[in-house]
């Protein structure tokens, strides 16, 4: 009995990724859930309470897959500038994963205080990532270096998402070449 539900939550997860990548938070409806899964709309209800709660599992779920891989970049880099290149690719090579663009629809929408909070703490973790290396380069305040940093690669995020004119390639390089003249100490 546990299994099943823990499958069935497994599904209803990944039916509202897909949902939130086609259609962002809009198409992240009780409905479309039960659709997509084939369960009854009140069932749903027997696995989240609301949208936002289904919001909250997801970022509690795919966030630190997502900044794994960030961070598994930066294990890899050499110097303090590499890592700092490698914290802003690989956060925009992930735009294009459902995951990522679930997390991002996310951020976009009005959500309740709680997923809200969740979604800052998450960030803040990833943010937290990049510290040292910042230290590392002189920056006399890593931790707002950091932030800010995070801001560019947000920046970049969305005009990615906007499928804006410049190529995602271009984009990123924009987003390097910026970080890493700005985060100098």
């Amino acid at each position: 009995m546990a299994e099943h539900r823990s499958m069935q939550r497994a599904a209803l997860l990944d039916a509202a990724r897909s949902l939130l990548s086609e259609g962002g938070t809009e198409a992240l409806t009780f409905p479309a859930l039960a659709e997509r899964t084939g369960l009854a709309r009140s069932s749903v209800y027997e696995y989240f309470r609301s949208r936002a709660a289904v919001v909250e599992e997801l970022c509690e779920v795919d966030f630190p897959v997502w900044a794994a891989e960030v961070s598994v970049a930066m294990e890899r880099a050499q110097t303090a500038e590499a890592k700092v290149e490698a914290y802003v690719r690989q956060q925009l090579e992930l735009v294009g994963d459902r995951r990522h663009r679930a997390v991002v629809a996310i951020s976009a929408s009005e959500l309740d205080a709680g997923a809200r909070e969740k979604i800052r703490a998450a960030h803040g973790g990833l943010v937290a990532m990049i510290v040292e290396a910042l230290a590392e380069m002189g920056h006399a305040q890593p931790r707002l270096a950091a932030m800010l940093l995070q801001g560019v690669v947000d920046a970049a995020v969305r005009r990615i998402e906007l499928g804006a004119a410049e190529e995602p390639d271009t984009i990123a390089e924009a987003a390097v070449s910026m970080a890493l003249r700005g985060v100098r100490g």
